[in-house]
């Protein structure tokens, strides 16, 4: 009698192998479709950037797009300046299309007009325009698209041309802080509450001369306020109030004249952007001076990161050429990732766009038709939580133009 187990053997090795055949050309597919889904992942994953200019923005010097905010769904905020030199508030939807607005009452001559600066998760938009007198007032733009302006108590007519009341930031419930000029001249921050109500913001530091005071920037959702005050010297320092209304100072190390981003933490027509910033985790970023004695530049501009327990990190744009000094980097906006967009300004004086990831690299990037002069370039101003970006670029003839950076 034949035994059957050879048979049984020869047939399970040819099983096997024709198993492990079809598995190896499964494995060949799926490596295949592996390798084209990553490359189309890091196709995806390169980063994009879009401009675009408001309708009826001019082309001028220092006229045409300034995108100052965008909001997670997209949504970006900002005014144009038109062949008159009449500002305009814009909102960019995130299909592309405009809405242009002005605010109330507002002035028509030149360096007036309606100037966008916030819009939070709700599409509500603050600001502030000037009047026929060139005197300033805050405006919400619920996002029906009808208007509420205000003034904080003590501004108003009573203050100089280009000043009163300058709303810079809304969060997600509607409060809005800024800052606004008595009639001294001295500044004083605020914040307005969703119904109207404003309460002054002083830290007990500052000093009340002429343009001396404390100027309230940003805020997160739980409501802490960050901003900048000023000594009988004129010498900034970074604040921190809690909701609670308490006080704290943020000095880096290195600082060692006081925390300051000159007019960059201030509220005014002089302040496109201010350079101090908080996210929704309650980390703070922004920029302080160091000075470098001796050196007729003054020093370096410097960011930093404030973290939860209180420490300080700080970084540069770029290593200079020139060491100690100079280098000059300018943090503007920090969303909930702890990602941080800005702009660096070169040893040329052009700036560029900065982006900074959680884990501290940094990435410089520059807007198509950005001009390379001293004093043009891309500006960073706002990135959201899903890290996209938006700002405006000075062109060779110094008018401005919107941009959105998709990562």
């Amino acid at each position: 009698m034949k035994s059957k187990i050879p048979c049984r053997a020869s047939r399970t090795v040819k099983l096997t192998f024709a198993t492990l055949a079809r598995r190896r050309r499964a494995l060949a597919v799926c490596l295949a479709l592996c390798a084209l889904a990553l490359s189309v992942s890091a196709s995806a994953q390169k980063a994009t950037i879009t401009s675009f200019d408001a309708p009826g923005a001019g082309t001028g010097l220092f006229q045409g797009t300034f995108a100052l905010a965008i909001n997670p769904e997209g949504n970006i905020t900002g005014y144009y300046v038109d062949s008159n030199t009449l500002a305009h508030g814009f909102l960019r939807v995130s299909d592309g299309s405009f809405v242009t607005f002005d605010a109330p009452d507002v002035g028509t001559g030149s360096f007036q007009g309606t100037f966008a600066f916030a819009i939070n998760p709700e599409g509500k938009i603050t600001g502030y325009d000037f009047d026929a007198n060139s005197i300033a007032h805050g405006f919400l733009r619920d996002s029906d698209g009808s208007f509420v302006t205000f003034d904080a108590p003590g501004a108003g007519a009573s203050t100089g041309s280009f000043l009163g009341t300058l709303p810079s930031a809304i969060n997600v419930e509607g409060k809005i802080v800024g800052a606004f000029f008595d009639a001294n001249l001295a500044s004083h921050g605020f914040l307005r509450s969703p119904r109207g109500a404003i309460t002054q913001l002083d830290d007990p530091q500052a000093s009340l001369g002429s343009f001396q005071g404390t100027s309230a920037v940003a805020l997160n959702p739980q409501g802490a306020v960050v901003g900048c005050y000023s000594n009988s010297l004129g010498v900034g320092t970074g604040f921190l109030r809690t909701r609670g209304g308490a006080f704290s100072t943020l000095n880096p190390a290195g600082s060692s004249e006081g925390f300051t981003t000159g007019v960059f933490c201030g509220s005014s027509i002089f302040s496109v952007v201010q350079s101090i910033a908080i996210n929704l985790p309650g980390t703070i970023t922004g920029a302080y001076f160091q000075p470098i004695q001796g050196n007729i530049f003054g020093g370096n501009y410097r960011g930093f990161v404030h973290h939860l327990d209180g420490t300080f990190t700080t970084f540069d744009a770029v290593t200079s050429p020139s060491l100690p000094c100079c280098t000059w980097t300018f943090p503007i906006s920090i969303n909930s990732e702890g990602e941080i967009a800005g702009f660096d300004n070169d040893f040329t004086g052009v700036n560029h766009g900065l982006l900074r990831a959680n884990n501290g690299a940094i990435t410089l990037f520059d807007a198509a038709g950005a001009g390379t002069g001293r004093g043009q370039g891309t500006v960073a101003t706002s990135i959201n939580s899903a890290g996209v970006i938006t700002g405006y670029s000075l062109d060779a003839n110094f008018a401005a133009h919107g941009f959105l950076r998709n990562p």
